[in-house]
């Protein structure tokens, strides 16, 4: 993907991470063809190494992105699955320090794929906002989802976030009015993450019948990529939604592979998602 990157933007210094590389990233596997995935994994989950191993396996899969999930002891808006992971991860005692060093450590490697941190508000606000953004920028972080931070408080993420190139990715769901929408879109750059239920996350047999009607809604009112989530987890749900969203967000379903192979997980997260396609 590095290489394909390279190409296409004409470019032969390293490309810069941030939210251009992510919305790039999306347009160019658009264009060659490609469903945009956007794979979701819990960092230490089962323990470092093994996410590095997962990494570079995903990286292998060409993804538009990887959300890479910082544990957080109340993760209000992921479900079993998830919440799980987080325990698991959690017993090695994760600190935002250690993420970011493994961050840049991943990327001084060559690390090719932009990885977003998935969280919530706490960590940076209890770390420091303008401190994350610096340390996120030092590693070579891509962006953020604060999963629990709402536009309406988002101003003083937004400000220290300010002309530094860092993604922030808002979500939309079911029950959003257009006139919100609207507003998510205006503040949100790398992607829109729509929520596609109500509800946590986790895998499930079906989507909701609506699911298109909305997905169609949020890119008209939107000019950054919509990505969409929560409840994905076939080849049947990537095949409906890829004509009509521009990425697709695969989270409990990896996380579940996790929890069942542990160390042997990266080989098979592989062939699960050769098998969406």
């Amino acid at each position: 993907m590095y290489l394909q990157l390279k190409s296409i933007l004409k470019v032969d210094k390293p490309i810069k991470k941030g939210a251009k590389l992510i919305e790039d990233s999306i347009k160019i596997l658009k264009k060659r063809g490609k469903i945009p995935l956007i794979p979701y994994i819990t960092c230490w989950d089962p323990d470092l190494d093994t996410t590095e191993a997962i990494l570079w396996e995903l990286a292998e899969f060409s993804p538009a992105c990887i959300e890479l999930g910082f544990p957080f002891s109340d993760p209000v808006a992921d479900g079993p699955t998830i919440q799980k992971a987080v325990v698991r991860a959690l017993r090695h005692k994760p600190t935002f320090e250690a993420f970011f060093e493994f961050i840049e450590k991943l990327n001084k490697k060559g690390y090719p794929t932009p990885l977003v941190c998935m969280t919530y508000y706490n960590i940076p606000y209890r770390f420091g906002l303008k401190k994350t953004i610096d340390y996120a920028l030092k590693a070579g972080l891509s962006g953020f989802i604060i999963a629990d931070l709402p536009i309406d408080e988002a101003g003083p993420w937004l400000e220290v976030n300010k002309g530094k190139g860092l993604a922030t990715v808002f979500l939309a769901t079911p029950t959003s009015s257009e006139e919100r929408i609207k507003k998510i879109a205006k503040v949100c750059s790398g992607f829109i993450y729509y929520v596609s239920l109500t509800g946590v996350t986790g895998a499930r047999d079906k989507l909701p019948e609506d699911v298109i009607n909305r997905l169609e809604l949020v890119k008209k009112l939107s000019s950054v990529p919509v990505g969409v989530g929560f409840g994905v987890s076939k080849k049947e749900h990537v095949k409906m939604l890829a004509p009509y969203a521009d990425a697709i967000i695969i989270g409990s379903a990896i996380v579940k592979i996790i929890e069942e192979k542990k160390k042997k997980a990266p080989k098979e997260i592989k062939k699960f998602l050769q098998s969406l396609k």
